[in-house]
């Protein structure tokens, strides 16, 4: 069987990523912590890749919406730790290398819709990691036997993914109100399931040229929509008020000091546009996703029942 090497494999993407893949690739893991299935980092350094079709890189420092991580970390895992894996690849016989980035290292916040052209211009130090890894990437010569991919995916969900989405499902179960219907937003999702199966078209598929492609599902969503799908798919009516914006700051700012539901960075990802195209992705691969956004959304909140 073909064999698959995955950082990161023991995290909410490789966990789901190895379901999705291993009827079809042998899935050899690499983490911090050796065990019997995964390598350490240092031992694929002095072992090499071996006998790999592809390296999947999806290890990585997170964002940190409580701020209590050092900067250095961010460049130490997100940065430096993806050049040396990266070197890795590029000395073995392994013919395809797929970084997982982030749209974050393009932009924190977009004015209109995201896509490949945008100028990068990230303003937090998470964003500046992983663009340095990219242009890392990007700033090497690639042998005309490998195929190397940088995706930028929008806010992953999928079961067992804690977030944004299991705040709202907690307020939608328990039959609170969500009190910021006053804001219009669209924002861009990913299910697990869409970025796994664009993450398989590019191992199978040859023709699929090397690039950054941003992934994302077909359709954004207002986050009062977003409340609406989750109250349809758990069988409650929805509730959403309409509180004013001057008390919802207030409410926020308190809970920047407080361990409220609601603080500043929350109410901002809860309310921004953020849209992104997956036109490129879906042209390279010349199929549609497999879950629409309804779905998608559908399958990670029942998995929160």
């Amino acid at each position: 069987m073909t064999i698959i090497t995955v950082t990161g494999v023991t995290g909410f993407v490789g966990k789901n990523l190895k379901a999705y893949l291993q009827d079809a690739y042998k899935i050899k893991g690499v983490s911090r912590n050796k065990s019997k299935e995964n390598r350490t980092y240092e031992e694929l350094e002095k072992q090499g890749l071996g006998r790999t079709f592809a390296f999947i890189h999806l290890a990585g420092k997170a964002h940190d919406l409580k701020k209590t991580s050092n900067p250095e970390e961010y460049f130490e895992i997100n940065t430096e730790l993806t050049k040396r894996v990266f070197n890795q690849f590029l000395k073995s016989d392994s013919e395809v290398f797929i970084y997982m980035s982030s749209v974050k290292a393009c932009a924190d916040k977009v004015e209109g819709m995201l896509t490949e052209s945008t100028q990068e211009n990230p303003k937090t130090i998470y964003g500046k990691s992983k663009l340095l890894a990219e242009a890392y990437i990007l700033s090497k010569e690639i042998p005309s036997n490998k195929r190397v991919y940088i995706l930028r995916p929008c806010m992953i969900h999928g079961p067992n993914n804690k977030g944004n989405l299991n705040i709202l499902y907690n307020l939608v179960s328990k039959g609170i109100p969500y009190p910021l219907g006053i804001y219009s937003n669209r924002r861009s999702f990913v299910s697990i399931q869409n970025l796994c199966f664009v993450i398989k078209e590019l191992l199978k598929n040859r023709n699929i040229p090397n690039g950054v492609y941003n992934v994302s599902d077909d359709e954004s969503l207002s986050t009062n929509n977003l409340v609406k799908h989750i109250a349809n798919a758990i069988g409650k009516k929805e509730t959403i008020l309409k509180l004013p914006k001057s008390l919802v700051k207030v409410i926020a700012s308190i809970g920047n000091i407080l361990p409220l539901p609601l603080n500043s960075e929350r109410l901002q990802k809860l309310t921004e546009n953020y849209e992104v195209s997956n036109y490129k992705i879906k042209t390279a691969i010349e199929k549609e996703l497999p879950m629409s956004t309804q779905e998608g959304i559908a399958y990670t909140i029942k998995s929160f029942m």
